[in-house]
């Protein structure tokens, strides 16, 4: 009788999750169904067809290219900020007589160069200058 009761606790149970199962996907086919028609009308709202998308990223993109002098000098300040503790450092570690001074200085070398070649590589990026 206790494995009979199992038996039918288990078929009820899985016949439980299988119905659960669909009612979940039924919902959620149901509120995708009903959200599709809103996108659709969300994309001729405006009624000009792509000409305010297009003027819209124009407009950010003149307005972006006004940052870039204000960004090559904040990575000049940067690479002059990191040879000025990277020297600092040097000295510490050349005082102390440490074995890694020569990666020290080369670390530093090639942060203040990268830093330098990006400051330099922005305004080709966004086009102005040359």
């Amino acid at each position: 009788m206790k494995r009979f009761l199992l038996q039918v606790a288990s078929k009820v149970k899985a016949t439980v999750s299988y119905v659960c199962g669909q009612a979940k996907a039924f919902v959620i086919a149901f509120f995708l169904g009903l959200m599709a028609p809103i996108t659709a009308v969300a994309q001729t709202l405006a009624g000009t067809g792509y000409d305010a998308g297009t003027n819209a990223l124009e407009e950010v993109a003149t307005e972006l290219v006004k940052y870039v002098p204000y960004v090559v000098n904040l990575c000049y300040a940067l690479a002059g900020v990191v040879a000025i503790v990277g020297a600092i450092s040097v000295y510490i570690a050349m005082n102390n007589e440490e074995q890694d001074v020569k990666k020290k200085i080369m670390m530093i070398v090639g942060a203040c160069i990268f830093l330098i070649a990006a400051a330099n590589a922005l305004p080709l990026f966004f086009g102005i200058g040359g």
